[in-house]
């Protein structure tokens, strides 16, 4: 940062603050300190060669270290400063419990960077839950929602490179299904949690991805920020073990609800939710793993599944969302009509 800043290549500060969870006592916020980050508004006509662009953008910003941002969340305001990867965390607590669901949070750079940056707030929202929800759902993203081939790579960088949040596309039946479960009936909303091994980088894409596919908004956890263009080679990729922590997480500092759980066979997502299930017993109401994977793979997840029904949870290997559907019916999730919009969807692709 302080080479770009002395040959006058540093830019004002952008900072990219992501949605926030807690409770109606407790919030967390948390966000990164960019410098050079444009950002696209992707458009459903746009040019291979503009979303090549807006891609490579989200991997070749800066990250700014040790830069002060200033939070401002529900009368309280707090001041962090960025660590090495410009990222930044704030908790913040309330002596009275606050109303549950989505407000606004504001972020701002105290910092002077550069000499024509001017003052500039930014915003983003924070969910607060209280005890009224029947169940939580948390999902992954690539191959659960969004057709991504995460272990084709060459398929894989060609989506990524060549299409955005207006022309990627979601599997059948995903926003029935999942609006389904976010707003069954007339009952206080399901909150939904996007888990996902990508990175940072791809926030505002997946945000503009759910939005423009109307599937429901919540809150997404993703994986460290990367900053080189090569990373997209491997977006997605890694151990994994860090969506454990994030579920962990969740699932700690919500003790009294439960979860459906929805992954696919490509990955380790059957791993995980299996872990958890052992972990947290009585806490997973059930687990979809959508069948994305060869027939060895197939058979691994099958064995999961029984070590999963051992511990009382159904681990259901489906072909499609309205098998999702339909078992989530026999468990009182959703009713007959969601079903039937549900495999409607399904049907007109």
């Amino acid at each position: 940062m302080r080479i770009k800043k002395a040959m006058g290549f540093l830019t004002p500060p952008v900072i990219l603050p992501y949605r926030g969870f807690g409770t109606i006592k407790k919030a967390y916020l948390n966000g990164h300190v960019l410098d050079d980050r444009r950002l696209y508004e992707a458009k459903e006509k746009d040019r291979r060669t503009r979303n090549l662009k807006a891609m490579m953008s989200r991997y070749m910003a800066d990250a700014l270290p040790g830069v002060q941002v200033l939070i401002c969340f529900l009368g309280q305001e707090k001041v962090v400063e960025t660590g090495d990867n410009g990222y930044f965390e704030a908790e913040f607590e309330f002596d009275t419990p606050q109303e549950p669901g989505w407000h606004k949070a504001t972020f701002q750079v105290l910092d002077k960077l550069v000499d024509y940056q001017e003052p500039r707030e930014f915003y983003e929202e924070v969910l607060l839950l209280d005890d009224s929800p029947r169940f939580g759902i948390i999902s992954d993203i690539d191959d659960t929602i969004l057709v991504s081939h995460a272990t084709r790579i060459h398929r894989k960088l060609s989506l990524i490179l060549t299409k955005n949040a207006k022309t990627r596309m979601p599997f059948d039946g995903v926003s029935s299904f999942y609006n389904a479960l976010h707003m069954h009936k007339e009952q206080p909303l399901n909150p939904i949690f996007y888990v996902s091994s990508s990175e940072w980088n791809l926030y505002d894409f997946l945000e503009d991805f759910c939005d423009t596919q109307q599937i429901p908004k919540g809150v997404f956890m993703l994986q460290d920020l990367k900053e080189n263009l090569w990373s997209v080679l491997t977006s997605g990729g890694g151990s994994h073990r860090h969506k454990v922590n994030k579920v962990r997480r969740i699932l700690d500092l919500y003790p009294d609800l439960a979860f459906v759980l929805i992954g696919d066979s490509g990955q380790r997502d059957a791993e995980i939710y299996a872990e958890i299930i052992a972990n947290y017993p009585g806490r997973i109401l059930v687990v979809y793993i959508r069948d994305v994977s060869n027939r060895n793979r197939d058979v691994y997840v099958e064995h999961l599944s029984d070590m999963a029904r051992e511990d009382g949870v159904d681990m259901v290997m489906v072909r499609d969302t309205a098998d999702a559907a339909r078992h989530a019916y026999t468990l009182g999730l959703l009713d007959r009509d969601e079903v039937h919009e549900v495999e409607a969807a399904v049907a007109a692709r």
